[in-house]
C-alpha cells in the first residue's frame, strides 16, 4: 500500500522519531500509485502500473546533517535508517548555513486531491489511448502519445513539533501526430487535478487538425513578426523568468532581478497588463498548501500590473536580511483576457502563430536573453486568417521583452499545472529557419 491516510502517515512518522538521538531530526514520507499507457505509430507499445513509497530521514548534531532513506517501514528497519543519518551525520562538515527544523505550522486545507482521478481504471487510458488512434488513422495521420495519472501523499514530521500531510491527483497526457507523408505534425498537451476536466476527443482533434494544416510548409524570411503565442509555447519563457524571481541571486548580483547593489523589487520591468500570482488553493491549478521545508503557501503576488512585488526567501536567506521568508510559488498564474484563440488570429493583420517552442537554452542570465525553436504547428495569419503554414523557426527572445511588447491578452489555459493566457505580441525575434517538422 502507497498511500497513506493522515493517521497512518503521523504514527510511521512518530516511530521512526522515537528513534531519533540528535539534535533535530526531520522526515519525510511519501508514495504515490500511478498508471500509463504509451502509443506509437497508431499502437499501443506499452501499459503499466507502478506503486511506490519511501522515508527520507535527516538527522543533525548542531550543524553538521546527514540524510538516508529506506522504503521499509517495519521498526527494525525504521530504526536502521535513522542510525545510518546520524552516522553519517557525525561523518560530514559543519554546513554554515544550516537551519534548525521549523516548528509547528498552520496551513490551509489542500485542495489538490480528485477522488475520480485516483479510481482511473486500465479500460479508461485504453480508451483515451483509441481516442487518438483511430481518428488519426482515419486522416493518413500517426499519433503517438503518453497518458499518465497518479495519486500520490507527502508528509512532514520533525522534532520541533511540526507535521504536515498533503494528498494530490494528477493526469497528464501529450499526443504527437505526424502526417503520413512526414510533411505535417500537430502536438497537444493536457494536464489535471480532476480528470472530469480531459477531454480526450478534444485534444486529439486539436493535434490532428494541427497536423494536417502544417503540411507542406512553406520558407519565409526571418524576422520580427506578431505572434499569438499560445500557452504551450509561452509557458517555458515564463517559467525560466520566474526562477529569476529569487532574493539571493538579486542581492548577489547574478540575475536579472539585480540592480545596482540592490534588487528590482518594486520596480516596473513590464507591460502594466501583466500580473502574475501564485496561489496553492486555486481550483484550477491547486497545489500542497506547503513546502519542502514545512513552510506554509499561500497566495503571493509576484507582478501587480507590472511591478515586481515580491522576490523568494529561502529562511537563510531571510535570516541574513532581517526580513520574513518568501516561499518559492508551488504554481504560476498569470491574468489573461476574455479573447480566444480565434479572436486573436481574428484580429491580426499579419502574423506568426505558434504551437509550441522547445529546446530552449539561456543565452543571456542578466537579460534573461533565450533561444530555441517552434515546433508542431507554425502557421502564417494575413487579414485575420491562417493562411498557411510555414517552416519552423528559431527564436532570440526575453521573456521580458515579450512582455513589454504585449498587444493583448486572450483566455487562460492550464499547461504543466499553471494558467497562462493566449499571448498577441509585436516584434517576437525569429533569427533563422530551421528545416525539422
Amino acid at each position: 500500500m502507497a498511500i497513506y491516510t493522515k493517521e497512518e502517515a503521523r504514527r510511521i512518522l512518530e516511530k521512526a522519531l522515537s528513534f531519533s538521538t540528535a539534535d533535530a531530526c526531520e522526515l519525510s514520507l511519501g508514495g504515490s500509485e500511478s498508471g500509463n499507457i504509451r502509443y506509437a505509430r497508431n499502437t499501443v507499445s506499452t501499459s503499466g502500473y507502478r506503486s511506490n513509497q519511501n522515508l527520507a530521514v535527516t538527522s543533525s548534531f548542531g550543524k553538521q546533517s546527514g540524510s538516508a532513506t529506506i522504503d521499509e517501514f517495519d521498526d527494525a528497519s525504521l530504526e536502521k535508517v535513522v542510525k545510518r543519518a546520524e552516522e553519517l551525520a557525525k561523518l560530514s562538515p559543519e554546513n554554515p548555513e544550516f537551519m534548525a527544523p521549523l516548528g509547528p505550522q498552520t496551513y490551509d486545507e489542500p485542495k489538490s486531491f480528485i477522488e475520480s482521478t485516483a479510481n482511473i481504471t486500465p479500460e479508461f487510458r485504453a480508451k483515451v489511448a483509441a481516442s487518438s488512434i483511430n481518428p488519426a488513422s482515419e486522416k493518413d495521420v500517426t499519433a503517438a502519445g503518453f497518458l499518465n495519472d497518479s495519486s500520490g501523499f507527502r508528509a512532514l514530521l520533525n522534532s520541533n513539533g511540526l507535521f504536515a500531510y498533503n494528498k494530490s491527483t494528477d493526469v497528464d497526457f501529450t499526443v504527437t501526430m505526424r502526417t503520413n507523408d512526414g510533411t505535417g505534425s500537430g502536438w497537444v498537451s493536457r494536464d489535471f487535478n480532476d480528470v472530469s476536466k480531459f477531454d480526450a476527443d478534444e485534444a486529439a482533434k486539436v493535434a490532428i487538425d494541427k497536423a494536417v494544416m502544417s503540411r507542406e510548409a512553406r520558407a519565409i524570411e526571418p524576422g520580427k513578426y506578431t505572434v499569438i503565442l499560445e500557452p504551450a509555447a509561452s509557458v517555458d519563457l515564463l517559467r525560466n523568468m520566474s526562477r529569476a524571481f529569487n532574493a539571493r541571486t538579486a542581492d548577489e548580483g547574478r540575475s536579472f532581478m539585480s540592480k545596482d547593489g540592490g534588487t528590482k523589487l518594486g520596480q516596473k520591468i513590464v507591460d502594466e497588463r501583466v500580473n502574475i500570482w501564485s496561489d496553492p488553493l486555486h481550483p484550477e491549478v491547486p497545489t500542497s498548501t506547503w513546502n519542502g521545508e514545512g513552510m506554509p503557501l499561500k497566495k503571493t503576488s509576484w507582478i501587480e500590473n507590472g511591478v515586481v512585488k515580491n522576490l523568494a526567501y529561502d529562511r537563510f536567506w531571510a535570516k541574513e536580511k532581517g526580513t520574513d521568508p518568501v516561499p518559492y510559488p508551488s504554481n504560476f498564474i498569470m491574468a489573461g483576457g476574455d479573447a480566444s484563440l480565434a479572436d486573436l488570429i481574428k484580429s491580426t493583420k499579419r502574423g506568426i502563430l505558434v504551437t509550441r517552442l522547445w529546446y530552449i537554452r539561456g543565452v543571456d542570465p542578466q537579460t534573461l536573453l533565450y533561444t530555441g525553436l517552434t515546433r508542431d504547428g507554425t502557421f502564417y495569419i494575413e487579414n485575420g486568417e491562417i493562411r498557411y503554414p510555414v517552416k519552423n523557426f528559431r527564436f532570440n527572445e526575453s521573456p521580458i521583452i515579450m512582455l513589454n511588447n504585449l498587444e493583448e491578452l486572450g483566455q487562460q489555459v492550464r499547461i504543466n499545472g499553471n494558467l497562462i493566457p493566449y499571448m498577441k505580441v509585436r516584434d517576437f525575434t525569429f533569427t533563422s529557419l530551421s528545416d525539422a517538422v
